[in-house]
């Protein structure tokens, strides 16, 4: 590959029209053939994900471009946990050994598509909490166990700690496999996915304190509290998610008889507990998919997937369970114009906007996941 001294400068292609934008994206596409993946999250506007090479969830998506064997250039159209995700499994050492020692690189599109949820835990922030637990309780017998939506610091926290990964799909294995372990579970940065989850498996919401990061003693709980937990829960939440209100379910199933709701488990406890369905993105994909024509639903996730469903499934009535646009800004971010950029300076032999994550880091949190692929 030649290397070009300078990449090439992004405002130019803002001046664009989709459509040639598209025809740019289609040649770099052709040029890089099979060297390339492109990934598209669920969420991402119908445009990006038209070009996209598969499509899914973050953890689902990693692992299948890791598994490609002719993938050397990965551009993610998700956010920056993501990406690190890919990076961490693609580069993992049996991967490079097989490549011939050659790296996978991998872009995301515009570095400013972070996660607000994320970006609710930092490690910093972590690190503290654990050693203020550590006055309070024994944390040999705590385990932290990290949403896949986290930093790739967290997940290596988790590594280093005895913890483990989860996703939406397997929380509850993942919660199931830490108490046979140990007596407590330390559950960031998502609390709602975090107590829902425990509730379904008896445990009760006196058992589960939130700490605050922000709150200067025991993240606002007392001694007791935290002596008397089974789940300590971190004071975060998606920006999405948590705008789903019970008044919007109790709304819906007055105005339409025989409606279902179908909803995230990052929705807030008072939404979660009304709702027919609760699963991950890929379980409400596929609810969908299954159910009968002429069923009807209201969905509790990001607006750019429900819209989806319902352009997929035009035999069924589909409806956002919100009164208001609910979608995920920083996933927004990611658009044509970054991806034509960060495909067209591949092919110039530049990258760009480049995901690398340290080595011990990444040797972590390859630990932490690694668990949570031995859950069944």
């Amino acid at each position: 590959m030649t290397i070009a001294t300078e990449p090439l400068p992004f405002a130019p292609y803002r001046e664009l029209s989709n459509e040639h934008l598209s025809e740019r994206i289609r040649a770099a596409k052709e040029t890089l053939g099979s060297s390339l993946l492109i990934l598209g999250h669920h969420y991402q506007q119908d445009e990006v994900i038209d070009h996209a090479d598969l499509t899914g969830d973050s953890y689902q998506l990693s692992k299948l471009a890791a598994d490609s064997a002719e993938c050397r250039s990965i551009v993610f159209c998700g956010v920056h946990f993501m990406a690190e995700t890919a990076d961490i499994l693609a580069n993992r050492p049996e991967k490079i050994a097989e490549r011939g020692g050659a790296r996978v690189r991998v872009v995301l599109p515009d570095m400013a598509a972070g996660c607000s949820m994320a970006d609710m835990a930092a490690i910093r922030q972590v690190e503290a909490a654990w050693d203020q637990l550590g006055e309070v309780i024994d944390t040999e017998d705590l385990t932290p166990v990290t949403y896949i939506n986290s930093a790739a610091s967290l997940k290596a926290f988790c590594g280093k700690h005895g913890g483990i990964v989860c996703t939406s799909s397997n929380a509850k294995a993942v919660l199931e496999w830490a108490f046979q372990r140990r007596k407590r579970v330390f559950f960031f940065p998502d609390q709602h996915l975090g107590r829902n989850t425990s509730l379904k498996m008896g445990i009760t919401n006196d058992q589960m304190p939130v700490w605050n990061p922000h709150e200067d003693s025991l993240g606002g709980n007392s001694k007791d509290t935290i002596e008397n937990s089974r789940v300590i829960l971190w004071k975060g939440h998606c920006s999405v998610h948590q705008m789903f209100q019970a008044e919007h379910v109790h709304s819906f199933r007055k105005r339409i008889e025989g409606i279902q709701i179908l909803v995230h488990p990052e929705c807030p406890q008072e939404v979660n507990d009304i709702a027919d369905i609760s699963g991950s993105t890929s379980k409400i994909i596929e609810t969908v998919r299954k159910a009968p024509a002429g069923t009807k639903w209201a969905i509790g996730t990001e607006l750019h997937l429900v819209n989806r469903l319902k352009k997929e499934h035009p035999e069924q009535e589909i409806h956002f369970l919100s009164p208001l646009v609910c979608m995920c800004a920083t996933m927004y971010r990611i658009d044509l114009p970054h991806l034509c950029w960060s495909l067209e300076n591949l092919v110039a032999g530049t990258i760009v906007n480049e995901i690398q994550v340290k080595e011990d880091v990444s040797r972590w949190s390859l630990i932490a996941l690694e668990r949570m692929l031995s859950v069944k």
